[in-house]
C-alpha cells in the first residue's frame, strides 16, 4: 500500500473525531432507478410458467453507445443487467448530454447492502452482450490482431457527484467463456397451490413435500419442503422450487483501472473533464464469438457511526464506448456537434418563478445572456449554425432567435465553443421578454436549441430542450438532488433566501427530502420564515410546530408543507426549517444550479453562506390562494370522492354537505393550472359536456375548508 493511500485511510480513521456540522452527503436512494426498477420487475399475481432467460444471437462490430438515448437503465440491446444509472445530472460537461454512471446504489435503486467503509467493495458493473469478435458478418471473413481492433471510451470521476476515494478504483476487463459453466441459483415459480396438492387434499401443511410440477417444464427431481406454520389452501398462491439454473462461466482478465479523485485534481492533471482511453485488442484469446467487456468500481461508505451519511458516494462516469477494427491510437475523433450540457433557464435567478411576480418586473427577471455548450467532436474545424426557438404551451405567443454560422474547431477534448470567439453561439441573448399580455398566472414554455453544420449530405445535428415554467412556486433548483444536505447539530437551522418583485402572499414551503434507510430522517422539525437583516436571515416572522418530514408519490415530487396561517411577504425573505433534534434531515441538494450564496445556515448562534456549490430542493409557495398542481397534496385541503371517475359527462360529489349551497364555489383546473371552469353552488349533478377528455383537478370551497380531487374525463 502507498503513502497516498495510508494518509487517505488515516483521514477516515482521526477524521471523524472532528466531524463537520454543515455535512453534504450522497443519497442513500436513487428514487429515479428504484421507480424504474419496480417497473420492469412488477410481477402478476399468478405465474404458471417457468421464468427463462432470452438467449440473443451475439453482437456484431461495430458496438457504440454514446447513452442519449436510454434513460436510468442501459440498452437491453448491447448491455447485461440494470445497475449503472443512464442520465444527464451527474456527469459534468461530458462529450454529450447522457452517461453511464457508476455508484454505490444497485439496481433497485438501494446502497449496495455488503457495501462498508473499508475495504472497498464492488458495487456497479456494466458488462457488454457477448459480440462476434471472430468474423466480419458483412464480409464473411475472419478478425485477427492484424484488423486493428480497439475498445475506446471517455471516463470522469465524481462528475457533480461524491469523489471516489483513491481506492475506488473504475476497472475495464476484458473476457471469453471458459467452455464450464457454473450454478447460478434455483429458479422459482409461484403457482396455484391446487396445482401440487391430490384430489380430495384440503391443504398444503408444515413439512409437507412439494415436488416441481413436470406440467410447467420443471425438472421433476427437484422438490422442496413447505416450513410454513400456516396452512395452505385451494385458491392461495405459493413460490416452488422449478429447476437448477447454470450459466457460462467467463474468464475475465483485468486491462485497465483507474484510482479515484476529485473532479478538481483530475482536471489539473489531464487539463480535461472526460479523458478518451484507447484499449488496442491484441491477444489473440479474444477474437471469439462470445466476446465480452465489463466495467465495475469499487465503492466505500460511511461507518456505522454516522448513519445519516451512509449513502451513495464514489461516482464515475463513462461516455462513447466504442468497438471496431480498421481503428488506431490515433482514432480518437467522431464526426459529431454535441451539447455538453443541459439546456439552461432563461430567468436571471430562478428555474421557476410565478407569472404574476415576472409580470411586475419582466425586464429584471430575465437573464441578458445565458451559456450554452457545444462541442465539436471531429479532427476538423466545422462551420456551425445555432438557433433556437421559444413557443408556449396551448398559447400563441413565439419567437426564434438566429444565431448565424461560426467555425467550431476541434475537438471536444480541447475546448468547447467560445464567448469570445462566437458569443452568437456560446454566449447568446435572451432575445426577447415572455408573454405580458397573458393574464392567468400559470403558463410555461418550450425553449428548444438546435446546432448544425453546413454539409449538404448528412448535415450533423443536435438539439436540447428546456421548459420554462412559470407556477405558483419560487425554485433555484432543477427538481433532481445529486446530493443531500444536512445539519448536525440540536437546534441548528437552515435558511434559504428569495426575493418577490412585488407583495404576495406566502402560502407554504415545498421541500424535498431524500429518502434515507429505514425513513431515519423522519423526524419533526419547525418550519421557519425571517425576514432580511442587510442580506442575510433576521427577526422570525413565523413559526410552525412539529413539522414532520414527509414524501409525495411519484419521482422527485415535493411534498408542500402548508402554512396554518399564510402571511404577506415582500422584497427579500428567507424560509427554511429549525431542528429539534441531532437527526440529519437530508433535504435534496442540486449540485448543477449554485446557489450557495442564497443558503445559509446557524449552528452555533451566527448565520454562515454555505460552503457547498448547488441549489436546495424547497421552494415558496405564494399567491392569493394555494393552487397546488395534480400530483401534490396539502394538509390543509382534504380529499373529496367524485364519481363516477373516469366521467364522461357529468359527475357527482360524495358530500351531502356540499349541495345546494349557493355559497361553495366550485372550479376545474386543467393540467397546466388553467380555470377551465367555475360555478357558484353544486347541484346533484356537476355539468362537464363542454370540457374536452382529459386529466383535471377538481376545487371545491365551501364550509371554511378546501376540497380536491382528480377526474379524468374519458369519452
Amino acid at each position: 500500500m502507498n503513502i497516498k493511500h495510508i494518509v487517505w485511510i488515516a483521514s477516515l480513521l482521526f477524521g471523524f473525531q472532528a466531524h463537520s456540522q454543515v455535512v453534504l452527503v450522497g443519497l442513500q436512494t436513487n428514487e429515479a432507478v428504484r421507480m424504474e426498477a419496480n417497473k420492469l420487475n412488477a410481477e402478476p399475481d399468478f405465474c404458471n410458467c417457468k421464468s427463462e432467460e432470452i438467449i440473443q444471437p451475439a453482437l456484431s462490430l461495430p458496438f457504440f453507445d454514446d447513452f442519449s438515448v436510454s434513460t436510468i437503465v442501459p440498452n437491453a440491446q448491447l448491455w447485461e443487467g440494470k445497475s449503472v444509472f443512464i442520465n444527464k445530472d451527474f456527469p459534468f460537461l461530458p462529450p454529450n448530454l447522457g452517461a453511464a454512471t457508476f455508484d454505490a446504489i444497485d439496481s433497485i435503486g438501494a446502497v449496495y447492502h455488503d457495501a462498508v467503509w473499508f475495504p472497498p467493495t464492488v458495487g456497479d458493473r456494466l458488462t457488454s452482450l457477448p459480440i462476434r469478435l471472430d468474423s466480419i458478418l458483412s464480409i464473411q471473413r475472419a478478425l485477427s490482431p492484424a484488423d486493428s481492433v480497439y475498445l475506446s471510451f471517455f471516463y470522469q470521476p465524481q462528475g457533480v457527484g461524491n469523489d471516489p476515494e483513491p481506492w475506488d478504483t473504475l476497472v475495464l476487463e476484458l473476457g471469453v467463456p471458459s467452455g464450464d459453466s457454473a450454478f447460478v441459483r434455483m429458479d422459482s415459480i409461484k403457482v396455484i397451490a391446487d396445482l401440487l396438492m391430490e384430489s380430495g387434499q384440503e391443504a398444503i401443511v408444515m413439512f409437507d413435500t412439494l415436488w416441481a410440477p413436470v406440467s410447467l417444464g420443471c425438472n421433476p427431481l427437484v422438490f422442496m419442503i413447505n416450513y410454513d406454520p400456516e396452512p395452505i389452501v385451494r385458491g392461495d398462491s405459493i413460490t416452488i422450487l422449478c429447476d437448477s439454473v447454470y450459466e457460462p462461466v467467463t474468464n475475465w482478465e483485468k486491462v485497465w483501472w483507474s484510482e479515484g479523485m476529485k473532479l478538481s485534481e483530475f482536471q489539473q492533471i489531464y487539463g480535461k473533464n472526460f479523458v478518451q482511453v484507447m484499449i488496442p485488442i491484441l491477444d489473440s484469446t479474444w477474437f471469439n464469438p462470445a466476446f465480452q467487456f465489463r466495467f465495475y468500481s469499487y465503492i466505500t461508505v460511511a461507518t456505522d457511526m454516522y448513519p445519516f451519511e451512509k449513502s451513495n458516494g464514489d461516482q464515475w462516469n463513462i461516455d462513447y464506448v466504442y468497438l471496431n477494427y480498421n481503428r488506431s491510437a490515433a482514432d480518437t475523433t467522431y464526426r459529431a456537434l454535441a451539447f455538453s450540457q443541459r439546456a439552461p433557464s432563461f430567468l436571471r435567478d430562478y428555474q421557476v418563478m410565478p407569472y404574476r411576480q415576472y409580470r411586475a418586473d419582466p425586464t429584471n427577471s430575465v437573464s441578458q445572456q445565458f451559456s450554452m455548450y457545444i462541442s465539436n467532436m471531429d479532427n476538423v474545424a466545422h462551420n456551425t449554425a445555432y438557433e433556437y426557438h421559444v413557443n408556449q404551451v396551448n398559447g400563441s405567443y413565439g419567437y426564434r432567435y438566429d444565431g448565424g454560422s461560426c467555425n467550431l474547431v476541434p475537438s471536444y477534448e480541447d475546448s468547447l465553443q467560445s464567448c469570445v470567439t462566437c458569443p452568437a453561439h456560446a454566449c447568446p441573448p435572451v432575445q426577447a421578454l415572455f408573454n405580458i399580455d397573458y393574464e392567468l398566472d400559470t403558463t410555461s414554455y418550450i425553449i428548444k436549441h438546435y446546432i448544425s453544420d453546413s454539409s449538404d449530405q448528412n448535415p450533423i445535428v443536435d438539439s436540447a430542450i428546456y421548459r420554462q415554467g412559470f407556477y405558483n412556486y419560487y425554485a433555484y433548483d432543477d427538481g433532481t438532488p445529486e446530493l443531500g444536505l444536512g445539519l448536525s447539530p440540536t437546534g441548528s437551522s437552515l435558511a434559504y433566501q428569495f426575493t418577490v418583485s412585488k407583495p404576495d402572499t406566502l402560502q407554504g414551503v415545498q421541500m424535498y427530502f431524500n429518502k434515507t434507510l429505514n425513513d431515519v430522517n423522519e423526524i419533526y422539525f419547525k418550519l421557519k420564515v425571517w425576514s432580511d437583516n442587510n442580506g442575510q436571515p433576521g427577526e422570525v416572522i413565523l413559526e410552525q410546530e412539529n413539522v414532520k418530514v414527509a414524501w409525495a408519490n411519484g419521482l422527485y415530487h415535493f411534498y408542500p408543507y402548508m402554512l396554518e396561517n399564510p402571511i404577506i411577504v415582500s422584497g427579500t425573505f428567507y424560509v427554511g426549517w429549525e431542528k429539534y433534534t441531532s437527526g440529519f434531515l437530508n433535504i435534496g441538494f442540486d449540485s448543477n444550479n449554485d446557489k450557495s450564496d442564497k443558503i445559509f445556515s446557524n449552528t452555533s448562534g451566527e448565520w454562515e453562506t454555505s460552503q457547498f456549490e448547488g441549489a436546495l430542493l424547497m421552494r415558496p409557495i405564494v399567491g392569493s390562494k394555494s393552487v397546488l398542481g395534480v400530483s401534490e397534496a396539502s394538509s390543509s385541503f382534504s380529499e373529496i370522492r367524485v364519481f363516477p371517475n373516469p366521467a364522461s359527462t357529468w359527475f357527482s360529489i360524495s358530500q351531502s354537505d356540499l349541495l345546494n349551497n349557493a355559497e361553495v364555489q366550485l372550479d376545474i383546473v386543467n393540467l397546466l393550472g388553467k380555470k377551465v371552469m367555475t360555478q357558484k353552488g353544486i347541484g346533484q349533478q356537476v355539468n362537464i359536456e363542454k370540457l374536452p377528455s382529459g386529466l383535471y383537478l377538481v376545487k371545491i370551497q365551501g364550509n371554511n375548508r378546501y376540497y380536491t380531487s382528480k377526474l379524468l374525463i374519458n369519452r
